[in-house]
C-alpha cells in the first residue's frame, strides 16, 4: 500500500491503531458513562499490545506526513498539464486534525481520570477511629490510571468507606472503611461489579 497513493488508508490505519492502543482505556471511562461498569476490563488484554499498536500509529502517521511535506519535484514534460486542487481529506488541514486526535487517544491513559467525579467530597460517619480498618485487595485487570479511577470511583460510593487508593503498578487497592457499616464482602462485590477482579486481600494495621 503507497501511502502517497492511499494516503486515507494509511491516515485509518493509524487513527485505528491509536484508538486501539488505549481500548483498555477507554472502555472504562464509556462503562462508567453508560452505566455498564461491568464490562470495564473487556479489553485489558490489549495492554501487552499497546506499545506496538502506539508504534505502528506514530510510523504510519510519520510516513503520510513524511510524503505530504517532502519537496514534489518538477515535472518539465508535463507543463501544459493542468493542477488540480487537494481535496480537504487529501490537506495538510485534515492530516493535521487526524493526528492531533491520534496523539489524544494515545495519550489517554494519562488523563481518563478526570472523567471520574469526585467522591472524596461526601459525609462519612465514623463512631470512633478504632472502627476503622485498612484492608490491602488484589487486583487483577488494571492496566492504567484510567482502571485506577474507576475502581477508586465505585468503592469510594459505598457508605463507611473513607478512603480508596488503587494501583494498577501494584495491582492492589488499599481500602480504609468503618467495619461496623460495611464488610469486606461487599467491597469485593463492588469491586467484581466494575470488571476487575478482587483476588485476594489482607488487613493491615488494625
Amino acid at each position: 500500500m503507497n501511502a502517497q497513493k492511499n494516503p486515507l488508508a494509511w491516515v485509518s490505519t493509524g487513527v485505528f491503531a491509536s484508538i486501539v492502543a488505549s481500548l483498555c482505556c477507554i472502555t472504562p471511562v464509556l462503562a462508567m458513562l453508560a452505566g455498564a461498569s461491568g464490562v470495564a476490563a473487556s479489553f485489558s488484554w490489549l495492554e501487552p499490545f499497546r506499545p506496538w499498536l502506539a508504534g505502528l500509529s506514530i510510523v504510519v502517521l510519520g510516513v503520510v506526513w513524511y510524503q505530504k511535506l517532502k519537496p514534489q519535484p518538477a515535472d518539465v514534460d508535463c507543463a501544459c498539464e493542468e493542477t488540480t486542487q487537494a481535496s480537504f481529506w487529501q490537506s495538510k488541514t485534515f492530516l493535521g486534525i487526524v493526528t492531533v486526535f491520534a496523539v489524544l487517544m494515545l495519550a489517554f491513559p494519562y488523563y481518563s481520570q478526570i472523567f471520574y467525579p469526585d467522591n472524596s467530597q461526601k459525609e462519612v460517619l465514623v463512631v470512633k477511629e478504632s472502627d476503622l480498618r485498612k484492608v490491602v485487595f488484589d487486583v487483577t485487570g488494571m492496566t492504567c490510571s484510567g482502571c485506577e479511577a474507576h475502581i477508586e470511583h465505585a468503592v469510594s460510593g459505598l457508605a463507611g468507606v473513607v478512603s480508596v487508593d488503587a494501583s494498577y503498578e501494584k495491582g492492589q487497592a488499599e481500602v480504609v472503611y468503618d467495619e461496623h457499616l460495611l464488610s469486606i464482602e461487599q467491597i469485593v462485590q463492588v469491586i467484581d461489579s466494575t470488571g476487575y477482579k478482587a483476588m485476594h486481600w489482607k488487613a493491615v494495621g488494625r
